[in-house]
């Protein structure tokens, strides 16, 4: 009996891991995983998505049955929002490269010209990425209900107000 009891302590001690690993170590405390999650309903989610992804947030289903004008208007939204986004990245990307030339170049003339010139291109579009950018869901939906994207009231909306049953008109 001692023979096997000793025979399992070694073999715990051959599991064990050290250094890095050592965090990934499975516990009996420690059985859970904990994600991230979304403070937004799912009309809100709906709504950003809307505007985000225009008619590529809707499955074939509703795009079938959604009549030619609510096509035109979600996508003019999603127009609308990608100009917005595009100029919001420029404005990142100017500002992390205004603040690099002037950590490493602060008496150059170039940096003195960077600086002066803060205008942005209405006609580039800038390719990096919201990870690239550091841009967080949350930046997205300030910089969208600033520029009248998403309604004003957007962050204390709970349900779809189109979903709500509605009265007869009385005659």
């Amino acid at each position: 009996m001692y023979m096997i009891m000793k025979d399992l302590t070694t073999r715990k001690e051959k599991v064990d891991y050290t250094g890095k690993l050592s965090d990934y170590q499975l516990n009996a405390s420690n059985k859970f995983t904990k994600y991230e999650q979304d403070s937004y309903t799912q009309y809100q989610n709906h709504l950003y998505k809307r505007a985000l992804y225009g008619l590529n947030a809707f499955t074939q289903q509703e795009l079938t049955t959604m009549c030619s004008k609510k096509k035109q208007r979600v996508s003019n939204v999603y127009l609308r929002g990608q100009k917005v986004i595009n100029l919001y990245k420029q404005k990142l990307t100017v500002a992390y490269s205004n603040m690099l030339f002037k950590t490493f170049f602060p008496d150059s003339p170039i940096t003195s010209y960077l600086l002066a010139e803060q205008e942005l291109d209405v006609k580039h579009t800038n390719t990096l990425t919201f990870k690239d950018l550091n841009i967080s869901k949350d930046d997205i939906i300030t910089v969208f209900i600033e520029e009248g994207i998403l309604p004003k009231n957007f962050l204390s909306i709970t349900v779809d107000p189109n979903a709500l049953p509605r009265l007869r008109n009385a005659k």
